[in-house]
């Protein structure tokens, strides 16, 4: 079940291959979560003394935040991954300039987890095409419906 989603991911970037990724969360922004107090649209992932790190995702406290807690909306947050699956992010992103984007959060099991993406920044020119790719893909599913109606 999807909480949130980066829907500007897929128009800045060329996402190549997904992962999933655990947080490590207080208990008020997990409530926070669950009532979709949060944000990924400014937010990104950074590698940082081998470990995964979300920069930027903002989380709106509720009110009801207990009153001994001063909560940090845009704390850096740790991503947990297996260890391998970090090695390998970490030589791509550094040998050939890959971007980890987050793409959306959601549930499973219970739990909150993030999927971020890596990907390649797209140029001017990129987002056109893929514009120019999208706007024909509708009008192509347009005249197939349309196609069909006449038909019968």
């Amino acid at each position: 079940m999807s909480i949130v989603d980066n829907r500007k991911a897929t128009h800045d970037y060329f996402i190549e291959d997904r992962f999933e990724a655990g947080l490590v969360l207080e208990g008020w922004e997990v409530k926070a979560i669950r009532a979709g107090h949060v944000q990924l649209k400014e937010s990104y992932v950074i590698v940082r003394d081998g470990e995964l790190w979300i920069i930027g995702m903002h989380i709106s406290p509720l009110p009801t935040a207990s009153t001994h807690i001063h909560p940090n909306a845009t704390r850096t947050r740790k991503l947990l991954l297996k260890a391998d699956e970090i090695s390998k992010l970490i030589g791509k992103v550094e040998q050939r300039g890959y971007t980890l984007v987050p793409l959306n959060l959601h549930y499973r099991n219970g739990r909150v987890k993030l999927d971020f993406g890596l990907g390649r920044g797209k140029k001017l020119h990129d987002k056109r095409d893929s514009a120019r790719e999208k706007d024909w893909q509708r009008e192509k599913e347009r005249y197939m419906k349309h196609d069909t109606r006449n038909r019968r």
